[in-house]
């Protein structure tokens, strides 16, 4: 039997607990039952400590826990395994707690960048698609972000196009999905700030605009009006998104007539037509629209 994260929190807490006080009293509840269960498997007596409702835990009895919690080759209590990864739990013990790890992509993002020199048996491709550390990149090496919402249109997106004409060193990350998309948000947040343009090209929906927004974008990357007045469909607008509306109204309602966002958001906002980004067209027409 193996003592899960709650248990050995609370015995964690009760350990810092009693630095200042000389007992600290549990009612029996799951985890304390837990507890006790673990200390009967490992032959630690309990005794007076153990009463119907309640377990007193004392410094004699953490330490007989901790004790044979190392001789069992875990962590001890002090050791707080959540956040960690894997090998860095190793290093504390020989059981690995998953439910508490720090998941292995957590700072994990997928970039697609100019490809670099011809790697034999490889074929040779104008992008390299690459797993990074996000803490390795240097957002001071590039001139822009463009993040892209769908992973179809990311494997496919080349930024040498007219609208980023301005831009020769620009970071094209996958914004994510369950694999990705955790880390996506700390370059995202790291990109605040710089005064570079960070890019949405993602669908036209409430969605793919709530995204943008709250990733802190600074332009949407959209076909020309036109092209989204004839193309754009009420059936590439769920209706559960509509709830994400009430935000965009807002946004709409601050945005002068002429603004280049205001035509596209009474297509979304009044018209209720939506396009999603595989229907956008050759990637040469593709505009800037700023966000602000």
């Amino acid at each position: 039997m193996q003592l899960s994260p709650r248990a050995r929190s609370l015995l964690r807490e009760a350990t810092r607990t009693l630095r200042s006080q000389p007992e600290v009293e549990k009612r029996r509840s799951k985890v304390v039952e837990e507890i006790i269960a673990w200390c009967h498997e490992h032959d630690i007596e309990l005794g007076q400590r153990l009463t119907h409702g309640r377990l007193r835990l004392v410094h004699e009895l953490l330490a007989q826990i901790d004790e044979t919690l190392v001789a069992s080759g875990e962590a001890s209590i002090e050791d707080d395994l959540s956040g960690l990864t894997s090998a860095e739990q190793a290093l504390l013990g020989n059981r690995e707690q998953k439910s508490v790890r720090e998941n292995p992509r957590h700072h994990r993002v997928l970039a697609s960048l100019t490809a670099g020199e011809p790697r034999h048996g490889l074929e040779s491709r104008p992008r390299d698609f690459l797993d990074l550390d996000w803490r390795d990149i240097a957002l001071s090496g590039f001139d822009g972000l463009i993040q892209v919402e769908n992973l179809d249109g990311f494997y496919d997106f080349d930024p040498a196009i007219p609208a980023l004409a301005g831009l020769s060193r620009p970071l094209v990350l996958y914004r994510g999905d369950r694999h990705y998309g955790g880390a996506f948000a700390r370059v995202a947040g790291a990109c605040v700030g710089t005064g570079k343009p960070h890019l949405y090209l993602g669908d036209f929906d409430a969605a793919g605009l709530h995204n943008a927004l709250s990733s802190g974008a600074t332009h949407l990357m959209l076909p020309p009006l036109a092209f989204l007045a004839r193309q754009a469909s009420g059936e590439q607008l769920p209706a559960d998104q509509f709830p994400l509306q009430a935000s965009l109204r807002d946004l709409a309602e601050g945005l002068s007539a002429d603004h280049p966002l205001a035509g596209p958001l009474r297509l979304l906002l009044g018209e209720q037509r939506g396009l999603l980004q595989q229907w956008f067209g050759p990637l040469e027409t593709l505009e800037l629209v700023p966000l602000s």
